[in-house]
């Protein structure tokens, strides 16, 4: 069988360590991006470089701005949809042409279950996500009677370096929040998003389309 070739954006933070890792063992020729991915010359010529791609992952986090509504600052807002939602729409736009050309093709963006639930004094990141989100799902209708895959791995509560990194893990303060907030009790590791970023990316999910998946351990659903 011919390799499949697997971008991975910001591949050193977030998600991307985890995803790569598990991609790489499934026999994929992973090709990286770094941080920050937010122009649209970046993306582009991200996309540009890597040549045919079957599987765009477009791992993009960026840490909350935390405070009441009537504090929010333009600027922290302007930077969450700088780093979240534009270069979204950049990456994709700039990879569809050529997965439309060979019908065929995976596209899974890893965003937030925060937009699904909704957190008081994080409007701005819930705004951020939710765009994600609804760019997700309306792009997944879309592309799906071309046989191109689009979907969202909406997580919260999963250990990554930018929102629960592992010194977090022991803090009896938080582990309090999880056990009140999660029905699972525990924050999730990060290898169950790349278990499932695999699913989406196999050839065996071929009937899911447009799907904004809540891993979170209960807190979304």
């Amino acid at each position: 069988m011919t390799q499949r070739t697997a971008l991975i954006t910001c591949a050193d933070r977030y998600m991307g360590p985890a995803i790569r890792k598990k991609f790489e063992a499934l026999g994929f020729k992973v090709i990286t991006g770094g941080h920050p991915m937010t122009s649209q010359q970046d993306c582009e010529a991200l996309v540009s470089s890597a040549g045919d791609i079957d599987v765009l992952v477009a791992n993009l986090a960026e840490p909350p701005m935390t405070g009441p509504v009537q504090n929010i600052d333009n600027n922290d807002w302007n930077r969450l949809f700088d780093a979240l939602v534009h270069p979204l729409m950049y990456l994709v736009r700039a990879v569809t042409p050529q997965m439309l050309e060979r019908k065929s093709g995976k596209i899974i963006a890893v965003t937030s279950a925060a937009p699904l639930k909704g957190i008081a004094n994080n409007a701005a990141y819930c705004a951020a996500r939710g765009a994600q989100n609804s760019f997700i799902k309306a792009v997944g209708l879309e592309l799906a009677r071309a046989n191109i895959q689009v979907n969202a791995i909406a997580q919260n509560y999963i250990n990554n370096d930018t929102y629960y990194p592992d010194d977090i893990l022991d803090n009896e303060k938080f582990l309090d929040h999880v056990k009140r907030n999660v029905p699972t009790n525990r924050v999730g590791a990060a290898e169950e998003t790349a278990e499932l970023a695999a699913y989406l990316a196999s050839e065996q999910c071929n009937h899911m389309v447009g799907q904004i998946i809540p891993l979170a351990g209960g807190w979304a659903t």
